[in-house]
């Protein structure tokens, strides 16, 4: 196995609009020349370019990142010549072309819980992620107003609580609704900022590779409610954050990022709770930046990742 990642500090990558290459394939001999080759031709300036070569599952992937002033044409034209390339590699070829210079949008889910958002905002106000935040939408209503202060519309889906006869079906109308509102954004990711909420599966395969998920635990450990206090159960010395692409397996997509802490025998569940959210603001923060900046390529139920 080899992976490799080349970064030419050239430019400013905020400043400078680029196309990003993403692509993945069965892995053969002369992948990386073809696709350089095909760039040097074409006049392209290559700023930054990830390889990574899989033996278990003999697959290929790359990450190229290219000026987009250094090519005589534009992003429509670029994808229609690399679509040759792509089909020389062979028909299980994935593959995208995307144009920095056009805003990723976003659309965040939350609940009562409100760190995730607090950081999200924050940073998408400081311009620290390549987003325009179009939409928050909430299963209850007492974020509006911190959502709304920062210019951002707020919508109210109310869920139905367990336990009278209309549940699934006041519950089904909820998801109806809340898949209306998303997809009138058409976005790029769809972040579940502790929602809370599970999905039904149709809307998991829906927003397959767009939807974002963090989970309050190091996953595969805790899956499922409460993980802190699963954890404290445990007796555990360390505890982490996912976050993961959201699939109809509960807890199981591919994993962007992961971090963790050490706790120790003193510390109460309350305590890793607190202190379990210090890392998934972190880590839901890094994961939806490399999706945003097409860093995550998938394949089966694995990522890579081009940091």
């Amino acid at each position: 196995m080899w992976s490799t990642t080349v970064h030419h500090a050239a430019v400013d990558a905020i400043a400078e609009q680029r196309y990003v290459i993403s692509l993945s394939c069965p892995d053969t001999t002369g992948i990386v020349a073809r696709i350089a080759g095909f760039l040097a031709d074409a006049g392209g300036w290559i700023v930054e370019a990830g390889y990574h070569s899989d033996p278990d599952s003999g697959w290929f992937f790359t990450r190229q990142v290219v000026r987009a002033g250094s090519l005589p044409f534009g992003a429509d034209e670029l994808r229609a010549r690399f679509a040759e390339v792509a089909a020389e590699l062979g028909g299980e070829t994935t593959w995208t072309v995307t144009d920095t210079g056009i805003p990723k949008r976003a659309v965040l889910l939350v609940t009562r819980e409100a760190h995730c958002l607090h950081d999200l905002l924050g940073r998408v106000a400081a311009r620290e992620l390549p987003v325009q935040l179009d939409a928050v939408i909430g299963n209850h209503g007492e974020l509006g107003d911190i959502v709304r202060a920062h210019g951002v519309p707020f919508h109210h889906v109310e869920f139905p609580p367990p336990g009278n006869g209309r549940y699934a079906r006041d519950k089904e109308k909820a998801f109806d609704e809340l898949r209306e509102l998303v997809e009138q954004h058409d976005p790029d990711a769809i972040v579940l900022a502790r929602f809370m909420q599970i999905l039904p599966p149709e809307l998991c395969r829906a927003w397959l590779g767009r939807a974002l998920n963090i989970h309050h635990s190091f996953l595969p450990s805790f899956v499922g409610a409460r993980p802190y206090h699963q954890a404290y159960a445990r007796g555990v010395k360390l505890i982490g954050a996912t976050c993961h692409y959201v699939t109809p397996d509960l807890d199981a997509g591919p994993i962007i990022e992961q971090d963790v802490i050490r706790v120790d025998h003193s510390d109460t569940a309350a305590d890793m709770v607190r202190r379990g959210r210090d890392i998934e603001r972190l880590v839901l923060a890094r994961g939806l930046r490399w999706h945003l900046e097409d860093r995550v390529l998938v394949h089966a139920n694995k990522t890579v990742v081009f940091r």
